[in-house]
Formats: structure tokens, C-alpha cells, sequence
């Protein structure tokens, strides 16, 4: 879905932009009202996203490293979907349930973002839904 909206950008011209959103298919988000990733203009933001599968199955389930290369697997779908890809990634968040787990959630990084080496931060969190998910990620990138 696509909805046309007005900003202001400064100094003090009006433009119009369209906001594309883009579905992962997930239940949760028409219970919950959010899209996986959202594009305006050449930005593009990929919400929090862990290692769940179509069906709804975690996959990795104790691993870290596996649960991390998953999501950035599905973030690289989301980016190609929104016209981008990894090269474009300005940042990476990554929400982690157990921070010294550290490595093998940087090594599964480094497996994708090695040479691009964009902006990223990993912070410990006290958990999330499902209590077996280790990893949520969130990315920003421009589009290429």
C-alpha cells in the first residue's frame, strides 16, 4: 500500500512523497498495525526482525549465530523488495538476549556486512516474545 503524504523541508519548501510499505506476510502485523519495512524517498527502515520462518517457526533455535544469519537472509529479501541491498545498509541495531553470545552474532554479520562495514550497534535487552529468539535486528539503508 502506498499513501501520499506532505513534509516540510527546510527552508520552508513543501514537496510530496509516497511511503511504500512492505509485508512480510506475518500474522502480527495486521494484530499489531506495523509493516516489516517501510521506504520514502530513498530511505528505508526494516523494522525489528527475528529468526521466524513463513510458518511461524523460530529457526535456530539456541543459536545465535544461525538465528542472525536467518534475519539478515530476510532483511536482504526486504531490501531487494524496497529497490535496495546490503551495500546500501547505513546501520544495523541488534537486539541480543544474551550479549555474550557477541561472536557468533558478529561473525554471522561480518558473513554479510564484512567489506560494506556499515554503522552497527548490539545491545542487550531482557528478552522478547518468544523466550528461544536470541536476536531482533532493525536496519536502515538508502535505496541504490
Amino acid at each position: 500500500m502506498s499513501v501520499k503524504y506532505f513534509y516540510l523541508n527546510y527552508p520552508n519548501s513543501l514537496k510530496m512523497t509516497e511511503i511504500k510499505r512492505i509485508s512480510s506476510g506475518a500474522k502480527w502485523e495486521d494484530i499489531v498495525g506495523y509493516s516489516r519495512a517501510v521506504k520514502t524517498g530513498n530511505r528505508i527502515i526494516i523494522g525489528g526482525t527475528t529468526a521466524v520462518d513463513e510458518n511461524s517457526r523460530l529457526i535456530g533455535k539456541g543459536d545465535a549465530y544461525k538465528q542472525t544469519k536467518y534475519v539478515f537472509q530476510k532483511i536482504e529479501k526486504y531490501l531487494e523488495q524496497a529497490g535496495s541491498s546490503l551495500e546500501n545498509v547505513l546501520i544495523n541495531r541488534i537486539y541480543v538476549t544474551d550479549i555474550s553470545k557477541w561472536e557468533d552474532i558478529g561473525r554471522a554479520h561480518a558473513e554479510f556486512f564484512g567489506k560494506i562495514k556499515p554503522c552497527c550497534m548490539m545491545i542487550e535487552v531482557k528478552g522478547f516474545i518468544d523466550p528461544d529468539m536470541i536476536v531482533e535486528i532493525e536496519t536502515e539503508a538508502i535505496a541504490g
